[in-house]
């Protein structure tokens, strides 16, 4: 066995030096949101624990129903070899395996023990709050980013994670003091620009935000697929609100949907951008819808996180393929039944289930059920995952809902708050033109 420390100064326990390499790609790589933390798996032939437990996780990052089988093999090696690991690798194989087993509190607990223990340990952090973020737990992702401050505080990325958690706590001023820090430590810092961007498209500031992202766009080079779809996503969203349809068009065939058609996440940005541009009016083409629903159909039996689900099914169901929508809608029952776990029970069975039964109701325009199961949903809804920004899809189909059921009052007195929060966007104003004029109230607003 050969000891070494990795690029954090983390000790390790390798049986092939020549695996330092590899293993350091993966590190930096997955705080850095770059495509080269896969490179770990050029090293899958040295039986290290630490090395078989990261190329495991890769394979959980896969977010699809035989990714835990995938990851086996590796976490079987990781087992084997964890007796020759020093205490950190152990607790990161535990983590890992835990995951992998549908574990998630046992995985969250012993990523924030190794935040504690060590918090110099970022790629276990960054795990730790991926989980959190996926449970709903916005405190959570920030205390685990908190307890690495005083080892790691020169390191760029730990900001960019510290602005996420700031911002999903709604503390927008800290979220952006953190991802400027981080800017400014790092200009390539993506996940920095992502956190930034929510707290501008939150604050209404949609002018600053396009261009801050397009200022920062050129540095979006070698990342992973997620991150840089996702970044111009964010950008798109901020065209969106300025009415300047034909550009996000252009953004989703360019740069949100066609870098990996296959992966979970580039295809819930794709379903939530056409979804919005159609909700605003927009025709999208049915060959756009086409072209995604041919690798949504692929996930009908999933069921690895509610956030993904639905999107899913509501992708399935806009594109027009109802069937395959309603053969999701009932797996996703079937496995909201089978849930032992309380809090997992609870998310999938009481806002899952009702969120799902809304979306397809919506989609296939029967609008008063679709106003009524969502509203059963949205104001749970934190606990699907997601984030404030990809969650408010399902806010919007249901003010959509709540318009076509003819919901006139109710509408209105969820909508003008937020068109005064952001009084940049054409989109939420052309909205309230709408349902001020069917409240018989637009000639009065114009007089006065």
């Amino acid at each position: 066995m050969h000891t070494a420390t990795d690029s954090l100064g983390n000790p390790v326990t390798l049986h092939d030096q020549g695996s330092l390499a590899a293993l350091n790609d993966f590190v930096d790589g997955f705080i850095a949101c770059e495509a080269r933390a896969v490179n770990v798996l050029a090293a899958e032939q040295d039986h290290s624990a630490i090395v078989q437990a990261c190329c495991a996780a890769l394979h959980m990052f896969a977010e699809s129903a035989d990714a835990p089988r995938n990851a086996l093999p590796y976490l079987a090696r990781a087992q084997a070899a964890a007796g020759q690991a020093t205490e950190r690798e152990q607790r990161f194989v535990a983590a890992v395996a835990a995951w992998a087993a549908g574990d998630l509190p046992r995985a969250i607990a012993l990523h924030e023990e190794q935040a504690r223990l060590h918090p110099r340990d970022l790629a276990s952090l960054k795990l730790g709050q991926y989980h959190l973020f996926n449970r709903g737990d916005s405190p959570g992702m920030l205390r685990i980013a908190l307890a690495a401050l005083p080892a790691a505080a020169e390191v760029p990325y730990l900001h960019g994670m510290l602005a996420f958690g700031w911002e999903q706590c709604h503390l927008l001023d800290r979220a952006e003091a953190s991802a400027r820090h981080a800017v400014g430590l790092c200009r390539k810092e993506p996940w920095a620009h992502h956190a930034l961007a929510h707290v501008m498209l939150t604050q209404g500031r949609i002018a600053e935000g396009t261009e801050f992202m397009a200022g920062v766009s050129d540095t979006w080079t070698g990342l992973n697929s997620f991150m840089v779809t996702h970044n111009w996503w964010h950008q798109a969203l901020f065209l969106l609100e300025q009415e300047r349809h034909a550009e996000v068009l252009a953004l989703y065939d360019q740069q949100v949907w066609g870098v990996v058609k296959e992966y979970t996440q580039d295809q819930i940005n794709a379903v939530s951008l056409l979804a919005r541009l159609e909700l605003a009016g927009v025709d999208v083409g049915r060959a756009r819808w086409d072209d995604l629903a041919g690798h949504l159909a692929l996930r009908l039996s999933d069921q690895v996180l509610p956030f993904l689900d639905l999107q899913y099914l509501y992708g399935l169901a806009r594109a027009g393929r109802v069937d395959a929508a309603r053969t999701l809608l009932h797996h996703i029952e079937a496995h909201a039944a089978s849930r032992t776990e309380a809090h997992e029970r609870r998310v999938w069975q009481q806002v899952c289930v009702p969120a799902a039964h809304g979306l397809l109701a919506h989609a296939t325009g029967d609008w008063a059920m679709a106003a009524s199961q969502l509203g059963l949903a949205l104001p749970q809804l934190v606990a699907v995952g997601g984030s404030h920004a990809q969650r408010d899809l399902f806010h919007q189909v249901y003010l959509d809902a709540l318009a076509r059921s003819g919901q006139w009052a109710a509408l209105q007195n969820l909508l003008q708050p937020q068109a005064n929060a952001q009084p940049e966007s054409l989109r939420l104003a052309r909205q309230l033109q709408a349902v001020y004029a069917a409240l018989a109230l637009d000639g009065a607003l114009r007089s006065t």
